[in-house]
Order: structure tokens, then sequence, then C-alpha cells
């Protein structure tokens, strides 16, 4: 929404939004403006994710509920919804901008349509660990990303970690580059994703992620890539035989608000939630990083066939795919880029 309109549809939209309870919050608008001494207004927020309560995502946002509601003494409520059933992360980010969904935690990767300097992090090969990732993402190059949410009306507090993707399929085990070529492999819409994958001779085919289950097992696609976690919470071993280890590529979970939403509240409330997500996103990751330990254990034992992808292999997919990397580099913004690639030498170099 360009800024020159935004006062005009603001100051039009207002009273009816007040009236209706706008951006999902019930308020109580008693004394003043509705404001109490404390600062802190009895509210309700209402937050949705795509992913299961039992998923590690799932417990942050139930960590996160707990904090705020600490923290406010019950004024502030959080209403969670789980497993998409406010709609998949686009429609959930489109509430955000409508004023309709206050909280939305998405992956980074659809966000590049509104944002395209999160597309950096969707190189792949980019970190060799979460603690490389944490550095980046909640040091100076996270933040410039997240101080462009605001001109889309969306505002993003903290990043969580969604976490290394790996392969499934129903076909064969994939542990070459040869491997890939013909799978017909659910990615998210992702320009990255869908480049990579057809240099490496897959099909790749985006599609919502609530569809991918009934896909995987009407045989319409042959594989998916997601986190060790994801793959357990969503019973994807119920309808894929082969686990390729390949951890082709990072993905964070971004924390965002909608902006309509974070400009009704106090400073006070905006400092409450801020750190609440902050620290909901800290058990998170850790929360995460245990669930993928275990889940490959479950997974196998639930009779998946797991094998690596070599690191020899990896060295030749990144060779493969570097022109696609220089491509996107300079249309994401190659300043960011250089100054990420320079952080993880510096980081590199200390643990040497």
């Amino acid at each position: 929404m360009k800024k020159g309109i935004k006062p005009l549809i603001a100051s039009l939209m207002l009273p009816s939004l007040l009236m209706l309870g706008a951006c999902g919050n019930n308020t109580d608008q008693t004394g003043g403006e509705g404001k109490s001494d404390s600062g802190i207004q009895k509210r309700t927020l209402r937050a949705g994710i795509g992913l299961p309560k039992e998923h590690p995502e799932g417990q942050g946002l139930v960590k996160f509920k707990e904090l705020v509601e600490e923290k406010t003494d019950g004024k502030i409520t959080i209403e969670p919804y789980f497993n998409a059933q406010l709609g998949d992360d686009q429609k959930m980010v489109g509430g955000l901008q409508a004023g309709t969904l206050d909280i939305t935690i998405p992956s980074t990767s659809p966000l590049v349509g509104t944002v395209k300097q999160f597309g950096i992090f969707d190189f792949p090969f980019l970190f060799n660990n979460g603690e490389e990732a944490d550095a980046i993402l909640d040091g100076p190059v996270g933040k410039k990303v997240l101080d462009k949410l605001p001109q889309h009306d969306l505002v993003g507090l903290a990043y969580w970690e969604n976490g290394f993707r790996n392969l499934t399929n129903s076909v064969h085990p994939v542990s070459s580059i040869e491997d890939f070529d013909g799978l017909k492999v659910r990615t998210m819409q992702n320009e990255v994703h869908l480049d990579v994958f057809k240099k490496l001779g897959a099909n790749p085919t985006p599609m919502p992620f609530s569809e991918v289950f009934t896909a995987l097992e009407g045989q319409t696609i042959d594989g998916q890539e997601n986190p060790l976690a994801t793959i357990l919470s969503n019973k994807f071993h119920e309808v894929q035989d082969y686990l390729s280890l390949t951890k082709h590529v990072y993905t964070p979970f971004v924390f965002l608000m909608s902006q309509m939403t974070w400009e009704q509240l106090s400073e006070k409330e905006q400092t409450i939630i801020k750190n609440a997500a902050v620290e909901a996103g800290q058990y998170q990751r850790k929360a995460n990083r245990k669930a993928n330990k275990e889940a490959l254990n479950k997974l196998k034992e639930k009779g998946m066939k797991v094998n690596e992808l070599p690191q020899e292999e990896k060295k030749e997919i990144k060779t493969l795919i570097q022109p696609i990397i220089d491509k996107y580099s300079k249309k994401y913004g190659e300043a960011l880029y250089q100054q990420m690639s320079e952080q993880l030498e510096t980081i590199r170099n200390k643990s040497e």
C-alpha cells in the first residue's frame, strides 16, 4: 500500500474498525481512551500458525501466550489458532495487513514477494549450524530486513526457527545429484527454491502446506522438503518411504504483528509483547533443536529409510547452483548479502 494514501484510508476506516473491534482485538473501552493507569488495556489478540500445537512452533506460541498474560496480569490474552485453522501463511499475512488478524509466525520464504531481502536466507548451504543462523538473524543483518516490514503494514518482532530442511520422497533414496532427476517435489512458492530444484533436475511444485499430506497420499507429488520435526508432526512418514538428510536450506520463522494492532498498543504494551516474542523465540529454538534430534530417531523407528547426502555431492551442488546464488544476491541486495557473508566468515574464523 502506498504511503501517500494510508492516512486517508485509515481516517475513513477508523470509525468502523473501532465499532467492530479492529484487528481482532476485544478491548475494554472504559476510562479515558480505554487505557488503565498501568498503561495496559484489556484486549484479546488472535494469533495463527500453520503447524500443530505439538510442534515446537506451537510450543513457542503457547510460551508466548503464557509470558504475555503473566506480564500483563491477564489483561492481554492471546487466542492461538493452530494447524492453519485461519488459512495458510500467505492468507494469514494478508490478514495482518488487512487488520483482521493480529499475529502470525510464518517461514520467511513466502515473504520474499513482500520484502525481497528475506530471500537472502533462502540460499542453499548458507549456514553450517543453528548458532550461525542465530548470530545473523539476531544481529544487524536480520534487523535490517525486519525494518523493511512496516512499509507493508507489518511489524517484525523476532526470528524463531523452522530449521534445516531435508528431503522425503516415495520413489528412491537421494544420495547424488542424479537422484533428483524427475522427482516431483513440493516446495514453497519461492523463486530461489524453484530455480535450485529445477537446476538439480527435479520438478518443483509449489502448493500450500496444508495440502501437502493429501497430495503425497494421492501421489500427485513424489516428495517434499521440511525440517525433521515438521516431517514427524505432520505424519509424512505415513505416505513417504525415504528420508534423505540433505540439510539443504535453513529456514527461519519470523514473528509478525499487524501494524494496525501494533499502533494501537501503548509503549508499555509494545515492550511486553516484543520481549515476550524474543524470549518465546529463544525457548522455541531450543525446543526445535531438541525435537529435530528426537524426530530423526522416531522417523527411523516408524520405518523410514534414512540416508545422508554425501559431502562431496553437496560440494558439487554448491558449484552447480552458484550462478543462481549470484543472480539472486544481486536481486535481493548485494551489499546486504556481502555483509552477511563477511559476518559468517568472521564467526567461522573465531571458531577455528
